[in-house]
């Protein structure tokens, strides 16, 4: 596993590198790598930092509850226990959330489906695992209640589902998405092809009429 600074580093120009894209503007976003397993603890992204800029400093080390360790160090993201749950249930490296365009508005679109489903591109094959573009994808989309412990156990179950558990990703409605990987390279990997088919999708539907024009 990478040393805390090599870690540092490539969050930082994980950061830089989605405001560019417009996938983490002002404030919002957060990201974490997992630091060791046992005990658990992971390296957060400090509460109200422009990830555009983030210094060596914009980090929290958490435990698994979230809880800083040591505990005089910066207030970590308000997010960070739905970190924490996906690193405690999935054999991954690194959690990346960001608030795309296309990520909150589809979020929304879709929430009656209770998830988004994009299958038949190509770029598909830039996901883990996946060697067909004859591939069906499913992003579920959980409500954005604010109550984080709440939407936390919520994921936690649905990770834990032994028939059909969450891959990849999720959405959360008006809000934006997270996704991860086996190490912080794999998860910008999925973040890239994601937000690319997310954006695929809107596009196609407004092509089709299915979303109107702004006026």
């Amino acid at each position: 596993m990478a040393g805390l600074d090599e870690q540092i580093a490539g969050l930082r120009v994980t950061g830089a590198y989605f405001f560019q894209r417009g996938w983490s503007v002002g404030t919002s976003s957060n990201y974490s790598v997992v630091l060791d397993r046992d005990p658990y603890e992971l390296l957060v992204t400090a509460s109200g930092k422009d990830k555009g800029r983030l210094t060596e400093l914009d980090f929290v080390r958490v435990d698994g509850d979230g809880t800083p360790v040591p505990a005089n160090q910066p207030k970590s993201s308000a997010e960070t226990l739905l970190h924490c749950v996906v690193a405690q249930e999935l054999e991954i490296g690194a959690i990346l959330h960001t608030h795309s365009v296309w990520a909150t508005l589809l979020s929304n679109l879709y929430f009656e489906d209770r998830g988004i489903t994009i299958e038949g591109y190509e770029m598909l094959k830039g996901l883990s695992g996946v060697d067909t573009h004859e591939y069906s994808c499913r992003m579920e989309i959980f409500e954005n209640t604010q109550d984080i412990p709440v939407l936390a156990a919520q994921v936690r179950k649905r990770l834990t589902d032994p028939t059909n558990p969450l891959k990849y990703g999720y959405l959360i409605r008006r809000h934006g998405m997270y996704t991860w990987g086996r190490d912080l390279e794999e998860a910008r990997r999925h973040i890239e092809i994601l937000e690319f088919l997310l954006e695929c999708e809107g596009r196609r539907l407004m092509l089709e009429g299915a979303i109107p024009r702004s006026t």
